[in-house]
């Protein structure tokens, strides 16, 4: 009678590939049902394909490092973007911006007023709505004029045109044929003398009257050593512009006095001390020698 073989022989890859590809996420060996889940969740792209037999990850532990991983490759994509757009836009910029020291035309001060122009450590804009009325090296002067739409009164206008005239004059006054830089401001104001400004993102302009509020008038002269000198006037301020203005930058007395101390109130009471104690002083005296 011959023995029988109880040697166990191991399965091939094969049959173990096949044992478990009928196997479901729940370990069911229900071959019809696991082909259906499969199915349905590839379609959805709802859960991970768990290879048990994968060296690499057989329980699918690695998902979340593989996907940390990729959102840290788009946030530093998207932040490599955002730096190399910001770079390129200021190299445009530079590019593109009129160099007013070397070359002064009708058409080079159009571009500073609708580009900006060089200015401390940025660059100063200018009101969209502008007019160059005259921009010749021959006769060495500029004069432009710009609406204002954006300074709620008067201080706010007298600030930002401020600014406005200095950077743009200066960047011309450096050319060597430029003496003069005229710049008028015009706002609109409505019916009760109020200044008017764009609203809707800039897209709805003011429809009120328009009226010159200031007229900066900058200068160059040389000087005995080789050099020269910036003069800056202002001009055109009516009575009701300066009156706003007084009052914008005028502080209430009575707050003042609260905080500082008014110094004509201080000086009156230390005086009428010094003379009550004087008075003392002397009644005291009066009544020693008595």
């Amino acid at each position: 009678m011959a023995k029988k073989d109880n040697k166990q022989t191991d399965p091939t890859p094969d049959e173990v590939e096949a044992l478990f590809a009928d196997v479901d996420e729940t370990g069911h060996t229900n071959a019809s049902k696991a082909r259906k889940e499969h199915g349905r969740r590839r379609q959805k792209k709802t859960a991970v394909d768990v290879d048990p037999l994968s060296g690499e990850d057989p329980s699918g532990s690695n998902v979340g490092k593989t996907m940390s991983r990729a959102a840290f490759f788009v946030v530093a994509a998207l932040l490599a973007v955002v730096i190399i757009a910001q770079v390129s836009c200021g190299v445009i910029r530079r590019a593109g911006t009129a160099q007013l020291a070397n070359k002064v035309d009708n058409a080079s001060v159009t571009s500073a007023l609708r580009n900006g122009v060089e200015w401390g450590d940025g660059f100063t804009q200018f009101p969209e709505d502008f007019t160059v009325l005259e921009a010749t090296e021959e006769s060495g002067r500029i004069e432009v004029t710009v609406v204002d739409t954006a300074s709620k009164d008067e201080l706010a206008c007298l600030a930002g045109s401020q600014i406005q005239a200095a950077a743009l004059s200066v960047n011309a006054l450096l050319n060597p044929n430029v003496t003069q830089v005229i710049y008028h401001v015009d706002v609109h104001v409505g019916e009760n003398g109020k200044f008017q400004q764009s609203s809707f993102f800039g897209f709805l302009k003011p429809t009120g009257n328009v009226k010159r509020f200031a007229t900066f008038i900058w200068t160059k002269s040389s000087s005995p050593n080789g050099g020269f000198n910036f003069n800056c006037m202002i001009t055109g301020l009516d009575e009701a512009a300066a009156e706003n203005l007084r009052d914008k930058v005028t502080v209430q007395g009575n707050l003042l006095d609260a905080v500082l101390g008014n110094p004509a109130t201080t000086e009156a009471a230390a005086t009428a001390e010094a003379s009550t104690e004087a008075a003392t002083t002397e009644a005291a005296t009066e009544s020693a020698s008595k």
